[in-house]
């Protein structure tokens, strides 16, 4: 199935900036507490009006978006799963949608979801909301590798660059992504970027015996999306594994396997994939938290 519905707002870039700027590829360092602990001002705003983003397209676009909304959300145990799940108003996959729709570069974005559902997730999450920015949808796999293939295979050669991101993580907004791209476009010798922050916790190595190790954990970093990779090198990257019978755990580590450079982008922790119930409420603050800074 296919969809493409709403009017381009061709504008430039370099819109939007909010005042708390994201330090890129930078060394570990101590975050702080995440902003969306649920203190008495966090709960009030779980009824806080939803704002619109407004879509934004600009003449030339250089990136396509691939949204991976193919889980089934058992672990979340929900009927229905989570993608439809509605935060401060709006689906799941609609806010993950819509930061990408606020971010004039990203001309294309294809929605990976399980075949049976495109429809129900077109008419719940994309239909009845202005996106500017055409919108594809494109058959899930078993794996998450072989979604995110099926997504890149649905966009065209000419574009230089595709974003990778989980539609599980409503957080993601359109200044994060924009800062991501331009990690990867402002170093020549990188081949993608990849969004994260410092592991904060002890680590621990682990045997059926116990615990055998624990590593310095400023080497460590918790990987997120969104994700962004020179299409070429990432089409590369995904045809080589595909030949090899190789399964990795994300995209990047596709890329990494085939000698591609990737940086590391930092994000705010508060970027956490829904997967739980009780993510709900946190994710469902923090979004509120958004919408108030954008009033």
């Amino acid at each position: 199935m296919t969809r493409i519905e709403g009017s381009r707002d061709k504008e430039g870039a370099g819109q939007g900036v909010v005042t708390r700027r994201l330090d890129p590829i930078h060394g570990p360092s101590v975050l702080a507490a995440p902003e969306f602990l649920l203190d008495k001002e966090s709960l009030d705003l779980l009824t806080a009006p939803v704002a619109a983003i407004r879509g934004k397209l600009s003449h030339n676009p250089h990136t396509a978006a691939v949204i991976l909304a193919g889980g089934t959300g058992e672990r979340f145990g929900r009927i229905g799963g989570k993608q439809t799940l509605e935060l401060q108003g709006k689906p799941v996959l609609t806010w993950s949608a819509e930061a990408f729709d606020a971010v004039s570069d990203v001309g294309l974005i294809v929605i990976v979801a399980p075949e049976e559902r495109m429809d129900e997730y077109c008419r719940e999450a994309i239909d009845g909301f202005p996106f500017v920015t055409p919108v594809l949808m494109a058959p899930a796999g078993v794996l998450r590798q072989e979604s995110s293939f099926s997504g890149i295979s649905r966009v065209p050669s000419t574009y230089e660059f595709i974003a990778i991101h989980d539609a599980a993580r409503p957080l993601v907004t359109p200044e994060l992504i924009g800062h991501t791209l331009s990690a990867v476009r402002g170093n020549l010798d990188a081949d993608g970027a990849v969004v994260g922050y410092p592991a904060i916790d002890t680590l621990k190595i682990v045997s059926d015996e116990g615990i055998i190790g624990t590593p310095d954990r400023s080497a460590f970093w918790v990987a997120q999306t969104p994700q962004a990779f020179r299409s070429d090198v990432l089409r590369e990257a995904h045809a080589t594994a595909l030949a090899e019978g190789f399964v990795g755990t994300d995209d990047s580590s596709l890329v990494e396997r085939i000698g591609g450079r990737v940086l590391l982008v930092q994000g705010p922790r508060n970027n956490i994939k829904i997967t739980v119930p009780e993510d709900r409420l946190a994710i469902e603050a923090g979004l509120g938290m958004w919408l108030q800074e954008r009033v």
